[in-house]
């Protein structure tokens, strides 16, 4: 199906002049390593539209996510804020009783100031009671699941913890336990055809695909069922690869190619305990539910022609809470007005553009996990980890074929520094050897605690905001 979407309507397809602010293409995929993309040394499998971006503008090889969960890393992409800041961690499971505040204001806010048309396509996380969903968040419209899907009937280890998922379009529920194999393709239909009727209404448009996999369970059409060398896991990423292409297509087919910011990233690294169903973390340590690079290090790659010039490779530390403030220059909308609370992310367009002698933007980067816990933090090539317990599977069988492996709960790190320039995989701690840095990296992290808290520490913090509570 996505094949024939690259061609379909191309005779009746809308066609314009580039007039009106760009229009914005977010795609976000779930649980894709930062090694599950051909240009960053993915094996047994192709992404060559995914790889186009790359070439055709800039990749990020230094990316990160604020959580390696789930719902607290779309709420950093959606809001410019650390999850923690608005109250949000982990991943919201069915009724959550919290939320997404209705006074933070999400990037789908952001773009209708600007006048876009704005739609979700996929899974959307931030809470699945009505307040908190899409629709009262900025989003005209929603077509796909409140949260993660492997949260229904079917989950291989706790099938009776879960209702039947509901597959929602806008506010009604369509469906319950939906065709899997159907998600990548019907979302990806569903997102092209608001790109052609907003063209052809002359309107800007955001459009966010949240694709639901490569979490598992895994589900490929039958159209890429068994194409790839890797087996399943292979199978998705290239299907997520040919959505990725059937959206370029149609954005160059409604003549708005030129006017398109297009962006890709993932939520957080690969859940490794599913083995030959997760993906690759590339040379980084550990996965998903980490605080190592492995778990928040990301794919992140953009692409606006006439604007970004093609090819540029960017080592620059940045994290997905940029995207809001840099969509905000990019649409030429001041973030100084009432309704908009403070935001942690900064303006990357500089590294965006290959701006000579730009520099991140960022003193450091901070990665909290689980409720409040301040686990590590980044400043330059170093990487400071703060005392805390993790899950590995290092030592650990692996899982197969869906059933996943059982993780290490018992690992524990002390306080330890990491050059990511020469050691990106975090294997040599050289704390010893760097005194000064630990001392500096420790008066970031104080400062960071005084603001945000860190439950390790007991500290409170005074700069975070309540979530979006039931009844609240």
């Amino acid at each position: 199906m996505l094949a024939a979407l690259a061609t379909a309507c191309a005779d009746d397809a809308p066609r314009g002049a580039v007039v009106g602010p760009p229009n914005i293409v977010l795609v976000f995929t779930d649980d894709q390593g930062w090694g599950d993309v051909g240009v960053q040394g993915a094996v047994g499998f192709e992404t060559p539209h995914i790889d186009r971006l790359a070439a055709e503008g800039v990749r990020f090889t230094d990316a990160y996510v604020t959580q390696a969960v789930c719902s607290a890393s779309r709420a950093g992409l959606l809001t410019g804020c650390y999850p923690n800041r608005i109250g949000l961690h982990g991943a919201l499971g069915p009724k959550s009783p919290i939320g997404l505040h209705a006074d933070e204001t999400t990037l789908a806010e952001l773009c209708r100031r600007a006048g876009h048309a704005t739609a979700i396509f996929g899974k959307w996380h931030l809470g699945d009671l009505p307040r908190f969903r899409p629709t009262r968040h900025g989003f005209d419209t929603w077509y796909g699941i409140p949260y993660s899907n492997d949260m229904w009937p079917k989950h291989p280890e706790t099938p009776k913890a879960w209702p039947p998922l509901p597959l929602f379009e806008d506010e009604e529920i369509v469906g319950l336990d939906p065709d899997q194999t159907r998600f990548t393709g019907d979302f990806t239909r569903r997102a092209v055809e608001f790109i052609e009727r907003s063209a052809g209404a002359g309107k800007p448009f955001f459009v966010y695909v949240a694709h639901p996999m490569p979490h598992v369970p895994l589900h490929a059409s039958e159209d890429f069922a068994g194409r790839s060398a890797q087996g399943l896991y292979g199978d998705v990423i290239e299907e997520i690869d040919a959505s990725v292409g059937a959206l370029l297509d149609a954005v160059e087919r409604v003549g708005q190619d030129d006017n398109t910011l297009f962006l890709f990233a993932s939520d957080n690294g690969p859940w490794l305990s599913y083995g030959n169903h997760a993906g690759s973390a590339g040379p980084f340590r550990e996965g998903k539910g980490t605080c190592f690079e492995g778990g928040v290090r990301v794919p992140f790659l953009a692409r606006w022609p006439g604007h970004i010039p093609p090819g540029i490779e960017c080592a620059e530390p940045v994290m997905t809470i940029d995207v809001y403030p840099t969509i905000a220059r990019v649409l030429d909308l001041s973030l100084d007005v009432p309704e908009q609370r403070a935001i942690d992310g900064r303006d990357i367009w500089p590294l965006m553009t290959g701006a000579p002698g730009a520099t991140s933007p960022h003193e450091a980067l901070f990665f909290y996990y689980k409720k409040n816990d301040l686990e590590a933090l980044r400043a330059g090539r170093w990487k400071l980890h703060l005392p805390h317990g993790y899950r590995s599977m290092i030592g650990r069988a692996p899982g197969a074929d869906g059933i996943p492996g059982t993780y290490d709960y018992g690992v524990t790190t002390g306080l330890e520094l990491y050059d990511l320039v020469a050691d990106p995989g975090e294997a040599t701690d050289v704390s010893d050897e760097h005194p000064d840095v630990v001392v500096r990296l420790q008066a970031l992290a104080d400062a960071m605690r005084a603001d945000l808290g860190d439950a390790l520490t007991g500290a409170e913090g005074t700069g975070r905001r309540e979530p979006g509570r039931r009844g609240g």
